[in-house]
C-alpha cells in the first residue's frame, strides 16, 4: 500500500513508514581485499560489495558519524534478480533489508539493517556489475537520495496533440530526508500541459520531511517546447 501526497501537476509516491522492499539481500564478510580477490569472488559468482554510514562520505571529518563499515560479498543471481524486480531506474532509491551471515549457506548471523544502495559498478564493455555500494538506511537516519522522475500522462498532453515536443531536463532530483520516507520514485503528471507549459522543482509536494537540494528550486523539471522549422521557404504570394 502506498501514501500519495498530489500537487496541483504532480504525484509524489512514496512508501508508508517503517517498511522496505520485500527482497532480504544476503551476504557474507571479506577477510581480504584487492583486485585478485575480488576477480576471484565474481568468478564464483558473487559481487563485492561494501556497507557504511553515509556520513563516513561528508568532507568535513567533524560531520563524520561512526563508519559501521563492512566489506561483503553478495550473490550474483540474488541481486540480479532483484534488480529485475525492483527496475534499474528505482534500484538507488530503494530501500533492502541486508543480513550478514558468517558463510555461504551459514545460519549464523553476524549484522543486520536496512540498507539503501548509492553505486553500481559496471564493466563498460560487457555490462556485467563489478561492484556495489550501499550506505546503512536504518529508520531515523537522514540520507542523501537521488530519486528518479518519472512522467506520466503523456498520451493526454494537449501540447503534443498540439504538435509540441516534451523535454526532459532533469531526470531526477536529489533530496534529503530520513530513510523510511524515500520514495523509490516522483511520478510528474503532464497531462495538463499546453505548448510552453512546464513543471518547476518547487511545484512538487513531498513528505514534509523531505528537503530538496538544489540551489535553484525555479528550475523547471521538464517543460513542453513548440516546434519551429528551421530555415522556413518564403511564401510565394
Amino acid at each position: 500500500m502506498f501514501r500519495l501526497w498530489r500537487g496541483l501537476k504532480t504525484v509524489v509516491r512514496t512508501s508508508p513508514a517503517n517498511t522496505y522492499h520485500y527482497h532480504t539481500i544476503q551476504a557474507i564478510p571479506r577477510e581480504c581485499t584487492g583486485s585478485r580477490i575480488s576477480s576471484r569472488d565474481r568468478a564464483q559468482g558473487r559481487i563485492p560489495a561494501v556497507v557504511f554510514s553515509q556520513g563516513l562520505l561528508e568532507k568535513n571529518p567533524s560531520n563524520r558519524s561512526p563508519s559501521r563499515k563492512q566489506i561483503l560479498t553478495a550473490e550474483r543471481k540474488q541481486i540480479r534478480s532483484i534488480i529485475k524486480s525492483v527496475q534499474l531506474p528505482f534500484f538507488c532509491s530503494t530501500r533492502f533489508q541486508l543480513q550478514i551471515r558468517a558463510g555461504s549457506g551459514s545460519s549464523v548471523l553476524l549484522e543486520s539493517g536496512t540498507v539503501l544502495p548509492i553505486k553500481i559498478h559496471r564493466d563498460e564493455e560487457s555490462g556485467k556489475i563489478l561492484n556495489l555500494v550501499f550506505v546503512w538506511a536504518d529508520e531515523g537516519t537522514e540520507l542523501k537520495v537521488d530519486v528518479p522522475v518519472v512522467f506520466k500522462g503523456l498520451e493526454d498532453c494537449p501540447g503534443l496533440k498540439k504538435g509540441g515536443y516534451f523535454k526532459v531536463i532533469r531526470s531526477s532530483l536529489m533530496f534529503q530526508c530520513p530513510a523510511e520516507h524515500i520514495p523509490q520514485k516522483i511520478e510528474v503528471d503532464v497531462s495538463k500541459l499546453d505548448i510552453d507549459g512546464r513543471v518547476l522543482m518547487h511545484d512538487i509536494e513531498v513528505h514534509p520531511s523531505m528537503k530538496l537540494l538544489s540551489k535553484n528550486e525555479s528550475m523547471p523539471i521538464c517543460k513542453i517546447a513548440p516546434t519551429y522549422i528551421e530555415n522556413p521557404e518564403p511564401i510565394k504570394v
